[in-house]
């Protein structure tokens, strides 16, 4: 068996963190403690989590030539990601993010300077045609330009590849996007932003789901955090339960998410299948603390379906995924 292919077109940004006792008011400095540096970006952490449930992952991202950019592409070839599509640029610095976290609320206040992944452009994702044209899945994110990340879903859609959108940071849409969409993958909030709805509007998912079937949208995948996700399509709807586990840090949950699904639907699974999976691969994520470090690897899943005595998808089973195991 083969090794399926995997196009994630998105951003990647370099994560700084400091803790602080409080959060400072204007002008003020306050003393800190905890500087950590982590990889960050939805993008690189969807790539992250694909390779590592054993499919051949091309990144198609914009990075800085420094420092950032360099830990970036370490991180990249350390998880056997091809970094061909991977473009570095002088005119912009990588993206960086800066994190103040209150210790004891755990409340935060973050500044984004998205840097060179505003520098992706359609041009980009019309250079990187050789890793289109071989994918059996092409994912995307809002983290870079809507262009670019419509120019890659177009590319998958004329390609024959299933395309999802996972549409975060949300944003709204145009309607020759929504089109080129087969898989949605929003949260709640995101899905009734997309709709014209208020972030807290009082309203079934599944009737916002069919919303954005009516705009154009093929299939929605909406996550429900601990209660799971529900898949809804043009004639049916089916809610899947999470599974239980104890949540330790739920950040990378929704990465894991999609890294999951885009993996079953590029091994030829049900949408259904498929989701069933992405449920397992978010869970695991939601026990340990980080982003990259909570993306289960095959093995992780693995480990699962043993110690729950259920059967293993064929294709996670297959022998030619095992290297990265």
């Amino acid at each position: 068996m083969s090794i399926p292919r995997i196009a994630v077109v998105g951003s990647y940004a370099t994560g700084l963190t400091l803790k602080v006792k409080r959060l400072p008011s204007t002008g003020e400095t306050v003393l800190a403690s905890g500087y950590r540096v982590d990889y960050g970006g939805k993008g690189s952490n969807q790539a992250v989590g694909c390779a590592r449930l054993g499919m051949e992952v091309a990144f198609l991202a914009s990075i800085g030539k420094d420092a950032f950019g360099e830990m970036a592409l370490r991180l990249f070839r350390e998880e056997g990601i091809d970094v061909s599509f991977v473009r570095q640029t002088s005119e912009r610095p990588t993206g960086v993010g800066f994190i103040l976290v209150e210790a004891e609320s755990g409340n935060n206040c973050i500044a984004l300077d998205p840097g060179a992944n505003e520098m992706l452009s359609p041009a980009d994702i019309a250079r990187c045609d050789a890793a289109l044209k071989s994918a059996a899945v092409v994912l995307t994110q809002l983290e870079i330009s809507i262009a670019a990340a419509e120019s890659a879903l177009a590319c998958g859609r004329a390609n024959g590849a299933t395309t999802i959108l996972n549409p975060a940071p949300v944003r709204s849409l145009p309607a020759s996007m929504m089109h080129l969409i087969d898989v949605l993958t929003p949260n709640q909030t995101e899905a009734k932003v997309l709709t014209g709805r208020s972030p807290d509007a009082a309203v079934e998912p599944e009737e916002v789901a069919r919303d954005l079937i009516r705009a154009g949208v093929r299939q929605v995948v909406t996550t429900l955090g601990e209660e799971g996700a529900l898949i809804v399509t043009a004639s049916s709807s089916k809610h899947v339960p999470a599974i239980r586990v104890p949540a330790v840090d739920t950040t990378g949950a929704g990465d894991a998410f999609n890294a999951g699904l885009a993996s079953a639907l590029a091994c030829g699974e049900s949408l259904d299948a498929a989701v069933e999976f992405a449920v397992i691969t978010g869970g695991l994520a939601v026990t340990r603390d980080g982003v990259i470090p909570s993306l289960p690897k095959r093995s992780d899943v693995l480990r699962y379906y043993e110690q729950h005595g259920s059967r293993s998808p064929d294709w996670l089973l297959s022998r030619d995924t095992t290297r990265r195991a």
